[in-house]
Parts: C-alpha cells; structure tokens; sequence
C-alpha cells in the first residue's frame, strides 16, 4: 500500500489545465487571506488574555476591517465573522470595564 494522498493526473484538455492553474493560484490567495484573519483574531484574544485594554482596543479596531473584507470575499462566511467580531467586542468591553472598576 503506498502511503498519502493518491498523485493527481494531468487534466487532457487545455481548459482543464487551466482550471486547475487557477485553482492553484486562488487556493494560495485565500490560504493567504484566511492566514492573515486568524492572525488578527489571535492578536486580539492575546491581549485580551494578557489584560492589556488599549492593545485590545486597538487590535480590535484593526481586526474588524480584515475581518470584514475577508468575509466580504467570501473566505469566509458572513455570520461566521459576525459572530467572531461579536464575540471579542464582549471580550474588550469586559476587559475595559473591569479595568475600569
């Protein structure tokens, strides 16, 4: 039994060859892209973890524009960043409001 994943054939017609260069070329820019969103998000919940309230703030501002324009790409779903931008808002009020009392 040969281990991995079975070798992909070389698509015959030209159109195929060139759907799946595409296919290459667009999986390397939304791997890029879905890279950069966690990024974003991580950097957020690390300082939110480290309590630290005008990182937060500010990693989130800077979030929630990657987050919206990778959505907007459809890398990923809408609500799926909804949800995330939803989530460490709660995260950075709470952390600013117990900094604050």
């Amino acid at each position: 039994m040969a281990a991995g994943k079975p070798k992909k054939k070389n698509p015959r017609l030209a159109a195929g060859r060139k759907h799946a260069r595409q296919d290459r070329r667009l999986n390397a820019a939304n791997s890029s892209l879905r890279s950069k969103y966690r990024t974003y998000v991580k950097a957020v919940e690390k300082a939110c973890a480290a309590g630290e309230v005008q990182a937060a703030q500010d990693a989130f501002a800077r979030m929630q524009s990657v987050v919206d324009s990778v959505a907007d790409k459809g890398i990923f779903h809408k609500n799926k960043a909804a949800r995330d931008k939803s989530r460490l808002s709660a995260r950075v009020k709470a952390l600013k409001a117990g900094a604050a009392a």
